[in-house]
């Protein structure tokens, strides 16, 4: 098999030119309608800016193609080769694949490692797939999300339905709704926290004035109990009868 690698645009010296443009300016991609490379199998366009690829790959006759490291932000379904088998889309910048992406990768072996895949509703169709024919994905079983934050490092294949906010009556989560509630969890997390260390800080400071609280009790208990022996004397000094009649008498 033929196969054709295509580095970064002037890594082969400093005053190599970019094909079809000037230094600076992203490359437009090289017209290979498949003249004179009837017997090519595999094609490596991997770490190059390929955007888009538009039909310039259509007519080939490929089997294996490496476009690992683009930045593509799609798949390029209109632009592979009919009779394509193994794609290699790792460490691009997919989000996901909309059933129209996903319709035709039925036939393909497909690597998707380190894309950030956003986790919702919209995933369903890939999450489908993967678990249908997970054997076309020999990476499947590592592929991770990178957004919503909640959902975030989270192994695809292991996600629920409802995770993706795709259940029955229920829309998908709008952005920015988890980072709110992760902000109101955070905020009351540190609020039990400060209550905590307050409760602890004045236990702390009973056990060490201990002593003195003591007495001051002690002293409070005898205020109390003198004011009352007081109030007693007095009550028993206006209830006394002869006290009364000793009144009367000199009335």
């Amino acid at each position: 098999h033929l196969v054709a690698g295509l580095g970064r645009c002037g890594r082969a010296g400093a005053g190599s030119p970019c094909p079809g443009g000037e230094h600076g300016r992203e490359p437009r991609p090289a017209p290979l309608a498949g003249r004179g490379l009837p017997a090519l199998a595999a094609l490596d366009l991997s770490r190059n800016p390929l955007r888009p690829l538009a039909g310039a790959l259509r007519n080939l006759s490929l089997r294996r193609l490496e476009l690992a490291g683009n930045g593509l932000r799609e798949l390029p379904g209109a632009a592979l080769p009919e009779g394509l088998e193994e794609l290699d889309l790792r460490n691009n910048s997919l989000q996901g694949l909309s059933p129209d992406e996903a319709a035709p990768l039925g036939r393909l072996r497909l690597y998707l490692s380190a894309n950030p895949l956003r986790c919702d509703c919209a995933l369903l169709p890939l999450l489908g797939w993967l678990r249908n024919a997970s054997w076309r994905v020999p990476d499947a079983g590592s592929l991770r999300c990178a957004a919503p934050r909640e959902l975030s490092g989270a192994l695809v294949l292991s996600l629920r339905q409802e995770q993706l906010g795709c259940a029955a009556g229920r829309e998908p989560r709008p952005e920015g709704v988890g980072e709110q509630e992760e902000l109101q969890t955070a905020s009351y997390v540190f609020f039990g926290i400060v209550l905590a260390l307050i409760g602890v800080i004045f236990l702390m400071v009973l056990y060490l004035n201990r002593r003195g609280i003591k007495r001051w009790l002690n002293n409070l208990r005898e205020a109390c109990r003198d004011q009352m022996e007081g109030y007693h004397y007095r009550y028993e000094q206006d209830t006394d009868p002869r006290r009364a009649s000793a009144s009367r008498s000199g009335l």
